[in-house]
């Protein structure tokens, strides 16, 4: 994996949570298309690296989390930097984007716009500081609200994911009333938000990986399924697991009270 553009992207791995932060508070933490390109690369290496189990996605500084595209940048290339492939071929910032099977926990440190609810509404746990705010800004500047505002209609009511995408920037949902409406998941003071999202990231990396990935795509996939398929579905992971080593290991860790040595790879 190639390192992050000008130490515009901060990557590193401490205690099996791999730490991403959007490193460009000086411009929003906006995204660039060098960006773009670094979190393919990364997604491709999270993925492969067994040392990894849980993702952590935050933003530097207090005011931002990530304000999307970089619209200087676009405003001289004429354009957003990306092609017209799929999703995975042209945007690829989250897990969702990558088919990448390993939770991830989004800390919000401020203002959540645009491009940057890729990460919220595709992450599996998201924590914000009271200071958050999300809204999107696409059609303000002639932009189509996609697959983010679809995100967004999973997991707020219509009418609200409407009014966010439809007003634009003149609708601003808090952290509270985010919170309220389940879009997150963890409320905290600004102090606390990094120390909660690497708790709730902690306590992910503690359990089998394998039983914790095939547990995010029975859910995530239920999402796109009549209750019965989606049932059915799950149970068919549940009997999955059973030939993994993992199930006889949980079992046996817990008979002689002690920590599973869980299979990595």
């Amino acid at each position: 994996m190639d390192a992050p553009p000008e130490g515009e992207v901060l990557f590193h791995v401490a205690d099996h949570i791999a730490h991403i932060t959007l490193n460009r508070p000086d411009h929003g933490n906006a995204l660039t298309p060098a960006i773009l390109k670094w979190f393919q690369q990364a997604w491709r290496h999270i993925a492969e690296d067994p040392a990894i189990r849980c993702v952590l996605i935050t933003g530097a500084g207090e005011r931002h989390f990530c304000t999307g595209a970089d619209l200087n940048g676009v405003n001289q290339r004429g354009g957003v930097g990306v092609g017209l492939g799929r999703m995975s071929e042209d945007v690829g910032l989250t897990s969702r984007h990558n088919n990448v099977w390993k939770p991830t926990v989004c800390a919000v440190n401020g203002m959540a716009v645009g491009a940057g609810l890729h990460f919220v509404v595709d992450a599996d746990i998201i924590v914000a500081s009271t200071n958050a705010v999300f809204l999107d800004s696409h059609v303000n500047v002639g932009m189509v609200g996609g697959p983010e505002n679809v995100g967004l209609a999973k997991r707020l009511p219509l009418g609200t994911a409407l009014r966010m995408t439809l007003q634009g920037r003149a609708f601003r949902l808090s952290a509270q009333r985010a919170y309220d409406l389940g879009l997150v998941d963890e409320l905290t003071e600004p102090g606390e938000l990094l120390a909660t999202a690497r708790q709730i990231a902690h306590d992910i990396t503690l359990n089998s990986p394998h039983a914790v990935s095939l547990s995010q795509q029975a859910v995530w996939a239920s999402l796109e399924m009549p209750y019965s398929q989606a049932v059915e579905y799950g149970f068919g992971l549940v009997k999955t697991q059973w030939h993994h080593p993992d199930f006889t290991e949980g079992f046996r860790a817990f008979a002689e009270k002690r920590a599973p040595n869980w299979k990595t790879d």
